[in-house]
């Protein structure tokens, strides 16, 4: 998701958008939402949550954060 979808799904859930960065956001939003706030923090592409909205996000960023 870019950014944008990213802030309209954070106002869905009553999220203030500003100040956060995609990561946060996206971590907040998995918390209102019930969910681990586990966003980015995948190692060795291992992750039990095959249903979560974010997963495709979540590789990427991580690999990039952990290269």
């Amino acid at each position: 998701m870019n950014m944008q979808e990213v802030r309209q799904r954070a106002k869905y859930f009553g999220i203030k958008t500003s100040r956060l960065s995609k990561i946060k956001l996206i971590q907040s939003i998995q918390l209102t939402e019930g969910n681990f706030d586990c966003f980015a923090s995948v190692l060795n592409d291992e992750c039990d949550q095959m249903k979560c909205v974010w997963r495709d996000d979540c590789f990427s960023v991580a690999k990039k954060m952990h290269s």
